[in-house]
């Protein structure tokens, strides 16, 4: 596969516990799920490490700089995840983090990911659940992600995701800059 390559495994259990007990954490930074022509419309999201939101929100798409929101502190597990993740790839800076939840029958637009963030990162998402049927497709190729799964995505080629699974599909995008 061109567009996709597993690079590890995780157990996600200790991370949807506690995000099962913490639902408030949906939501609460709603810039990427509601501004207009947005691709992810349909998903909820949790903000980890993420700009700081300026007076003029278009100018996130090009600031590299992220700083801590109040779910990284609340989930340490999804913390310790994300930093074997930078650990096991030779990371020296992280950038965005983001829980993505995506309910059955919903789907994130097909969209190319644009910006400083994009150029400067390596993508990656840890698929903390994610049941058959929910397909990922980058460019010609789809797959589903196993929950427990993580892996570099090639999110400057077009990609959408389509939950046509039983269950909630999330995933943990990690920004990644390497040596």
């Amino acid at each position: 596969m061109r567009h996709f390559l597993q690079v590890g495994a995780v157990d996600p259990i200790p991370t949807l516990a506690a995000l099962a007990v913490k639902p408030g954490l949906w939501n609460e930074n709603p810039l990427r799920t509601q501004h207009a022509g947005t691709a992810h419309a349909e998903a909820d999201d949790i903000w980890l490490m993420f700009n700081k939101v300026p007076n003029d929100p278009a100018e996130v798409i090009d600031d590299i700089s992220v700083f801590p929101y109040r779910a990284w502190t609340e989930l340490p597990h999804l913390r310790s995840l994300v930093l074997d993740l930078m650990h096991r790839v030779g990371g020296v800076q992280l950038g965005r983090v983001i829980l993505t939840r995506l309910r059955p029958g919903k789907r994130i637009l097909p969209h190319v990911d644009q910006g400083a963030p994009a150029e400067y990162f390596t993508r990656y998402q840890i698929a903390l659940q994610s049941l058959p049927g929910c397909n990922f497709r980058i460019g010609d190729e789809a797959i589903n992600f196993p929950s427990g799964s993580v892996w570099w995505i090639d999110n400057r080629t077009e990609h959408e995701v389509i939950n046509n699974s039983a269950d909630d599909r999330i995933v943990c995008i990690v920004d990644i800059r390497q040596c």
